[in-house]
């Protein structure tokens, strides 16, 4: 069982996690302005040292801070802010990190200053710059630099800045989430200084999709390749945009669109908000990206929340864990962003076994041995013997996945599907959590359900076991194969479906993970009536992350 002393008792789960202790009521203990730096990763956090959940303490948010080298292994220092001024004095919230002029890190947060909650943002600056670590952090004189002075703001629904990026004038820009006129927007400021700000008369965008965007996110990606591009650069002909937005306060969606730079609008490719896809279809919020500038690339970070008791959090000490670290990038297409783990993810595999040529028929197990099944990672390929009678597409399906992958789970056989993985699972298989595909024809293409169904996974009663689902498109004429990647953690499963076309990370709690005897198993499967191949299956058992705190 992993341990890391001081900070999670009993803890669960592993790397990143940067393990987080917050209060349920409070707004999320988002990651927070993470960036590169002279050689160093740096993730701030959402942080409540008071403990997991007190109702009789105050609230007391810090920002969380730990380093690393490599994106594995990791070092946890003292909080960056504090709630020490008249403009954060009741909690210093979510913000980002940016670097200004090519060496200074700048930090641009939300500091609650009432019992109201009543939001402004702040500037922070490391205090030296010669310190490897940035442990400490100065906060501007002319602090708060925005406030919500703007008709028709709700300055209690006012957070949350993004990262900076500079426009065709030379000035830098970001952007705030905030409910304005009752709607959802992304409230828009300029600066030459990145210390002294102008609200711009419009919106960067707004929406009736949701009361509120939160948590917001904005960068340039190009359609085909996974080189991340840095927005405080000249970016690209032929880039698009991206405005990730927090939506229902649990909902990670992004929109895909065009930054029009004579307007300075984000237009979207679509408006329809319920046809914008989740960045994760599970478990995973607040989610934060930066452009590692060491590999060329962009990678994301996200909130997982504890799914059991609040008692449970209490008695382990902690509650809320950090997503694997992901490279994000956008598809050939130019539709849709794919994910994967940082191949640094990689170093912790150890024990590989390795199956080829496997052949699932209708109601086959392959059981998968020779793995610490506990902490694993696992790479499949399905190769799909036939396409002509995949079950008809519906596309009311799209607006409540979640829904389908409850009447369609696995052991409802289907024409082609369910497969996939069954994982930690009981001797006696009442317990268990499945990771499974069905195919379905559209009257373009194909369209894949990936699912994540939790409603097995446990015995212990009142936890929230959902079955997570996601769709994607492929295009099974060119290519007959569906990948699935999936990383276990004890309590945390994150996997990837078709290339990370489709990411769910979600949170299971079998009554086996308490006894370090007990090996649960894993299955490889197929319920479908035609016959599935399995080309290549690689797993490996995974080391324990070095987390210094």
């Amino acid at each position: 069982m992993l341990l890391l002393l001081d900070v999670c008792l009993h803890s669960l789960a592993w790397w990143p996690c940067v393990y987080l202790l917050h209060h349920p009521s409070l707004p999320n203990p988002d990651p927070c302005g993470p960036m590169y730096y002279n050689g160093i990763y740096h993730e701030f956090y959402q942080y409540n040292p008071d403990g997991s959940f007190n109702p009789n303490t105050s609230l007391n948010i810090v920002w969380g801070h730990s380093v690393s080298t490599d994106l594995v292994n990791w070092i946890t220092l003292e909080p960056a802010l504090e709630p020490d001024t008249p403009n954060d004095i009741k909690g210093c919230w979510s913000g980002s990190a940016t670097i200004v002029s090519g060496d200074q890190p700048v930090i641009i947060y939300t500091g609650v200053i009432d019992i109201e909650k009543h939001q402004v943002q702040n500037i922070a600056l490391p205090k030296n710059r010669s310190d490897p670590y940035l442990r400490e952090w100065t906060k501007a004189s002319n602090n708060p630099v925005i406030q919500s002075g703007v008709p028709g703001l709700n300055s209690g629904q006012f957070r949350d800045p993004t990262t900076g990026w500079i426009g065709p004038d030379g000035l830098w820009r970001i952007a705030v989430g905030a409910q304005l006129n009752g709607y959802g927007a992304a409230l828009l400021y300029k600066s030459e200084d990145f210390l002294n700000w102008t609200r711009v008369d419009h919106p960067l965008y707004s929406s009736n999709a949701s009361i509120m965007f939160e948590c917001l996110d904005f960068f340039a990606v190009l359609p085909g390749s996974n080189n991340g591009l840095d927005m405080s650069s000249a970016i690209p002909n032929g880039a698009k945009h991206v405005l990730k937005m927090g939506m229902n306060f649990g909902e990670d969606v992004y929109v895909i669109g065009v930054y029009d730079l004579k307007r300075d609008v984000f237009v979207p490719d679509t408006d329809d908000s319920r046809l914008w896809p989740r960045i994760d279809y599970g478990n995973f919020y607040a989610s934060k990206t930066f452009f590692d500038s060491k590999h060329g690339r962009r990678i994301i970070w996200a909130w997982t929340t504890e799914t059991d008791s609040s008692s449970d959090d209490v008695a382990k000490g902690w509650a809320g864990i950090h997503s694997f670290p992901r490279t994000i990038w956008l598809d050939n297409d130019g539709k849709r962003l794919l994910q994967w783990p940082v191949e640094e993810i990689e170093s912790l595999r150890r024990n590989e076994i390795n199956h080829q040529k496997l052949e699932l028929k209708k109601g086959d197990l392959f059981e998968i041995k020779g793995i610490d099944t506990l902490q694993a990672d696992v790479e499949i390929d399905f190769e799909l013997t036939s396409i002509d009678d995949a079950d008809p597409f519906d596309p009311s399906w799209l607006f409540d996945t979640e829904k389908h992958c409850q009447e369609a789970d696995a052991s409802v056989h289907g024409a082609i599907g369910p497969f996939g993985l069954v994982i930690l699972a009981s001797d006696n298989m009442e317990e268990h959590t499945v990771v499974h595909f069905r195919v379905y024809k559209s009257q373009k293409n194909y369209m894949i359900l990936m699912c994540s169904d939790l409603r097995r996974s446990s015995l212990t009663p009142g936890l929230d076991t959902p079955a997570y689902g996601g769709f994607f498109e492929l295009d099974l004429e060119k290519e007959r194969k569906i990948s699935l990647r999936t990383l276990i953690d004890r309590s945390a499963v994150e996997s990837f479906g078709g290339g990370g076309r489709v990411c769910i990370m979600a949170r299971v709690y079998p009554v086996s993970l308490v006894d370090d005897d007990h090996q649960p198993h894993m299955y490889a499967f197929n319920n479908g009536s035609a016959t599935v191949r399995v080309p290549h299956l690689r797993a490996w058992s995974m080391r324990t992350a070095q987390v210094s705190v």
